[in-house]
């Protein structure tokens, strides 16, 4: 008997790559060019030239046994220390490479933390709109995920239902900011108040609730006004979970790591916690070649003015059409209101467009869409006629 709780995983894919997979079929029918693809949040902009010339010299110049060989279970000491060092100064804090374990991606990073926490009964908070995997690798650690619905219009948190949905079986909450789907950036007063609340609660039940900050798009923010508060300089008991994928559109090559601040109540066990973790989801050393490459690149981000440019191509274009939708500080993604109640049936109808967009449900928020702009400037041009049309079937326009 094999586990069926896998076998549907593998037999339904999320949402976002079902469409995917749909548009790499319908492309190969009438021409990628003719697809308005938004379904995948996959970088549209090249690494920065560092990334092409370090991994050539390192090629070059490395011992090849070395470079391809094991490192660390928890990651090269150097690039660790690189990390470090590259966040101290940026943020004023004192890491050292021993709050760090290296890991393949954000996913990895999560999936460490959640199997590093979660006891019988845990539970795990998460604000709507939530990556749709979140509850995914909770559900695989053994936790359960409780939803927190969304504050519309402006998507910062409700906190009347935040402080309702915090229990004794409350173990951790996740927060992604900038956010996928909405690109919304929790401002400082959301992040203090989130901060007072997890306080109060953990002093209420009698035992440590953590922050676990996914930090994916972290340098992906758009405005000077802007600013991505570094949430361990709030929260003691925060673990940071990133990835390289946006910030040096290197999604491919999965890196990225978990960072355990020394403040966190038990530090030596929760890093070895972290580490155990890693080592029973079989994540121990990860890619050798590309944790070399960020030791001598960190600190770089690819050229994100283009995602503004389509960030606001497509914000006005929609808006102007009579679509709504919050404008995003961050990421690369808009989340727009669905012209219909049934968003799955808003989805299909869009697709009569060749628009292939994404339903809100699995993020948590039924009634919205999520567009991803990490496309061509070129696409989005393309697309407004499109748009025009669908809104044009609903009385708008």
């Amino acid at each position: 008997m094999i586990s069926q709780t896998m076998v549907g995983l593998g037999k339904k894919r999320s949402v976002i790559r079902e469409i995917f997979e749909y548009s790499k079929v319908r492309a190969a029918e009438i021409g990628a060019e003719n697809i308005f693809d938004f379904s995948i949040g996959n970088p549209s902009v090249p690494p920065p030239q560092i990334i092409s010339d370090t991994l050539k010299e390192l090629l070059d110049q490395e011992d090849s046994v070395s470079l391809h060989g094991y490192t660390s279970a928890q990651g090269d000491p150097a690039t660790r220390k690189a990390i470090a060092d590259d966040l101290n100064r940026r943020y004023g804090t004192d890491f050292t490479a021993n709050n760090f374990y290296m890991t393949v991606g954000a996913a990895a990073s999560l999936s460490i933390c959640f199997k590093a926490l979660a006891l019988p009964e845990d539970e795990f908070i998460v604000f709507a709109p939530y990556f749709t995997e979140y509850r995914v690798f909770v559900e695989a650690a053994g936790g359960t995920l409780v939803e927190v619905p969304p504050r519309e219009p402006d998507f910062q948190i409700d906190f009347d239902a935040f402080s309702a949905a915090v229990s004794e079986h409350t173990k951790a909450v996740i927060v992604n900011s900038p956010n996928n789907p909405s690109g919304v950036v929790y401002s400082e007063s959301t992040v203090k108040e989130l901060c007072r609340v997890l306080e109060e609660k953990s002093a209420q039940y009698g035992h440590t609730i953590y922050l676990i900050s996914d930090e994916p798009y972290r340098e992906l923010v758009y405005d000077d006004n802007i600013v991505v508060p570094f949430l361990t300089k709030y929260y003691k008991n925060t673990l940071v979970c990133y990835s390289y994928s946006k910030s040096l559109s290197l999604p491919g090559e999965r890196i990225g790591y978990v960072l355990v601040p020394s403040e966190i109540d038990d530090f030596e066990d929760m890093y070895a916690a972290v580490c155990g973790a890693g080592r029973a989801l079989g994540y121990v050393c990860a890619p050798s070649l590309f944790q070399k490459l960020i030791a001598r690149c960190v600190g770089q981000v690819s050229d994100i003015s283009v995602y503004r440019k389509n960030r606001d191509l497509l914000y006005n274009g929609l808006t102007e059409r009579g679509y709504q939708c919050v404008r995003p500080d961050g990421a690369f993604y808009l989340f727009v209101k669905a012209l219909e109640e049934d968003t799955n049936a808003f989805c299909e109808r869009a697709k009569k467009y060749e628009l292939l967009l994404v339903p809100g449900d699995d993020f948590g928020c039924p009634g919205y869409v999520r567009i991803a702009y990490c496309v061509t400037t070129e696409q989005i041009e393309r697309s407004m006629p499109a748009f025009e049309a669908l809104a044009k079937e609903y009385g708008l326009g």
